[in-house]
Parts: structure tokens; C-alpha cells; sequence
């Protein structure tokens, strides 16, 4: 059985569901595919700010996050790289993030 991401919209529920039923041999169809919003760039930078705090490596208020549609950008300053490694595994962390930009800068 092949993988695939949820919808983004009811459209494609309902599309899906349309094409399968239509090939030949198939007597039902049950849809059981998830909806799932497309968060805002708000609601993200929310949660990555919140996983940031949660991650007991970092000094979540020397870090910066920013976020345009689903593009995650981070700026600040750490102690190591394993800190840096750390916020940019938080950005990722999200659902919905496409591309993560890590600015941050380690310092000596």
C-alpha cells in the first residue's frame, strides 16, 4: 500500500474519491483520507517558539523566528553548534514548514 499526504482541502477528498470510484473493477469506495488545514504563519511561528522553550538546550529568547507563509527563517545567537542544530530541528519540527533558512550565529 503506497503512502501520500493528506489533503489540504475537501476538494481533493472528494477528487480523489471521484477518480478511484471510476476505475473499472472498483464496486465501493471508502474515503478515509484526513483534511488538514494548511497552518498560518502565525500558528507556526507559534509552535516552533513553544518547541523552542521546550528544548532544554537552548536559550529560547536569544532566537528569533520569523516566518513567511511556510518558509521559517532563524536569527540569534547561541553557545554551539549543537544549540544551532537544535532550533533548526524545533523549526522543522512543525507541521506545515517547507524550507527553514538557520541564521543564527555561534558564538565563541
Amino acid at each position: 500500500m503506497a503512502a501520500f499526504s493528506p489533503a489540504r482541502s475537501q476538494y481533493q477528498k472528494e477528487d480523489a474519491e471521484r477518480i478511484v470510484h471510476g476505475l473499472a473493477g472498483v464496486r465501493g469506495v471508502t474515503n478515509l483520507i484526513a483534511v488538514r488545514p494548511v497552518p498560518t504563519a502565525l500558528d507556526l511561528k507559534r509552535r516552533i517558539e513553544e518547541a523552542l522553550v521546550r528544548s532544554a538546550e537552548l536559550d529560547a529568547q536569544r532566537i528569533a523566528v520569523e516566518v513567511e507563509v511556510t518558509k521559517v527563517s532563524l536569527r540569534g545567537m547561541v553557545r554551539s553548534w549543537a544549540e544551532r542544530e537544535e532550533a533548526e530541528r524545533a523549526a522543522w519540527s512543525a507541521p506545515g514548514v517547507s524550507a527553514v533558512e538557520n541564521r543564527i550565529i555561534v558564538s565563541a
